[in-house]
């Protein structure tokens, strides 16, 4: 009977075994129907849908790839050359191909910049920043969030401290002008020199001019502060020479990877070294203290081991941008976004500082009567994504004036300026609707009870399908990037 019992057992133990091994090496979508599910569906969406937010884009069949590679399993803690584990070799050959490939496509001297590119993403390299060179609750001046600023800059309100950089830092934010929504450089210098910020931050999340970078260095100067520039949104524009450099004036550069760029999701930070300077009196050379700092801050001060699919997707993503196809796709990515720009303002629509210089503009909604919040949730129900957000003289950030609206995710689709007029159309289409369903309601009505009404309303979601119908036809005219199984 206990033989019996020893057989069946190692027969059920077997069965597992082999059941194990099946589940290795299935599919998704025999895996796990439910997550395909769930990709299929938003593959579509994507596909069918106009994608207007800015920070967004489609990355390419090739970086998807090493995202997905066997390059996910390894750990690697540590730099190359100096890990924590072993097995190494090949992982320390790939971040030094992608940490060469930072330099070369932003045309930088090895001897004079250094580069990290393990970070998790932006705002984890920005932490990392403001930890390796600004001591505790030191003080750090960056856009303000409702003036086009991010997060990570250092936002709080009267109430309270919203991003940890303004928690474990000392944060002054500088702001845009109320009229012309263009970035105060006076009023930052003025309060700079009262301030005494040990870092200015030279970067935006919606603000369609090129930054005086030359300007914001002179101001880091006369008060000894470092300037960082958080190009995350424009390191694609950047890297193709089609928008002004931060790198002839600034002590550290910080990058998303997966914007303008169209890598994957991850985060790099740049930094000078070598010489700085001369002592006047010695005549002895005075070197920058960066990397070692900025190294140390990212790990082991903030992160554990490396995401090297990520680095991966990163080099690859890095080489396409040193080809002619890539410029010439961030060439048209400013040239359609001028396009619908000025196709907006035909149809009656103020764009906040009249035009934009690179990638993304912002409309402000007020001279219509509506705001960002309702006008996002009706061309959401119509297939076009953009994201609310606050134009300059907003009063509340709960109820933002505008929507930011980006030209890169439908660039890389293959749209040009004539597309572009006639996405400005449903954008118009969208946003009258919006107002037929406003006017229909209390002129006090919450966003909740609009959202309601527009959910809950036949006729409106007769009109709403009107208009997603002919988004979704256009948008499939036009071939998606990445992978096409999923």
């Amino acid at each position: 009977m206990a033989n019996t019992n020893i057989t069946n057992g190692q027969s059920d133990s077997k069965d597992i075994w082999e059941r194990h091994n099946k589940m290795m090496v299935e599919p998704l979508s025999e895996n796990d129907q439910e997550v395909y599910q769930i990709i299929k569906n938003e593959k579509k969406r994507q596909t069918c849908g106009l994608e207007l937010i800015a920070s967004e884009n489609f990355a390419s069949r090739a970086v998807l790839e090493a995202l997905g590679s066997c390059l996910n399993n390894k750990y690697s803690e540590g730099y190359p050359g100096q890990r924590y584990y072993g097995g190494t070799e090949f992982v320390d050959e790939l971040e030094r191909l992608c940490q060469k490939r930072a330099l070369e496509a932003y045309g930088l001297d090895p001897e004079k910049w250094g580069v990290n590119v393990q970070p998790y993403s932006g705002s984890p390299a920005n932490f990392a920043v403001y930890t390796a060179l600004v001591e505790p609750h030191g003080r750090i001046m960056g856009l303000d969030l409702p003036d086009g600023g991010h997060l990570t800059h250092g936002f709080m309100t009267d109430k309270k401290k919203i991003s940890a950089t303004s928690i474990f830092f000392e944060s002054m934010p500088y702001k845009v002008h109320p009229v012309t929504g263009y970035i105060d450089y006076d009023r930052l210098e003025e309060n700079a020199r009262l301030f005494h910020p040990k870092m200015i931050i030279a970067g935006v999340s919606c603000y369609s001019r090129n930054l005086d970078y030359a300007r914001m260095r002179k101001i880091a100067d006369e008060n000894g502060a470092y300037l960082l520039a958080d190009m995350a949104h424009i390191s694609g524009l950047v890297a193709a020479g089609v928008v002004p450099s931060p790198f002839e004036y600034c002590d550290i550069v910080s990058t998303t990877t997966h914007k303008t760029l169209r890598g994957c999701r991850a985060g790099v930070i740049f930094y000078r070294k070598g010489v700085k300077s001369v002592d006047p009196k010695s005549g002895k050379e005075i070197y920058y203290n960066l990397e070692g700092p900025i190294n140390q801050a990212v790990f082991p001060g903030l992160q554990g081991g490396p995401h090297n699919h990520a680095i991966a997707g990163i080099a690859v993503a890095l080489k396409q941008t040193m080809t002619p196809e890539f410029k010439r796709y961030q060439m048209q990515v400013v040239v359609n976004c001028k396009a619908l720009a000025a196709a907006l303002i035909e149809l009656g629509y103020k764009i906040v500082t009249g035009g934009s210089d690179n990638h993304l503009i912002l409309v402000d909604l007020r001279t219509k009567g509506t705001d960002g919040g309702r006008a996002e949730k009706v061309l959401e129900a119509c297939s076009v994504a953009c994201n609310k957000n606050t134009c300059p003289g907003d009063k509340s950030a709960l109820r933002p004036s505008g929507v930011r609206l980006g030209t890169p995710a439908l660039t890389s689709r293959g749209l040009m300026e004539e597309d572009f007029k006639k996405v400005a159309m449903f954008i118009h289409k969208g946003i009258e609707l919006t107002l037929e369903i406003q006017n229909s309601m209390n002129p006090k009505a919450t966003l909740k009870e609009f959202k309601e009404k527009l959910a809950g309303d036949e006729n409106y979601q007769i009109k709403v399908n009107q208009i997603k119908e002919e988004v979704e036809k256009f948008a499939r005219m036009f071939p998606m990037p990445g992978l096409t199984d999923i």
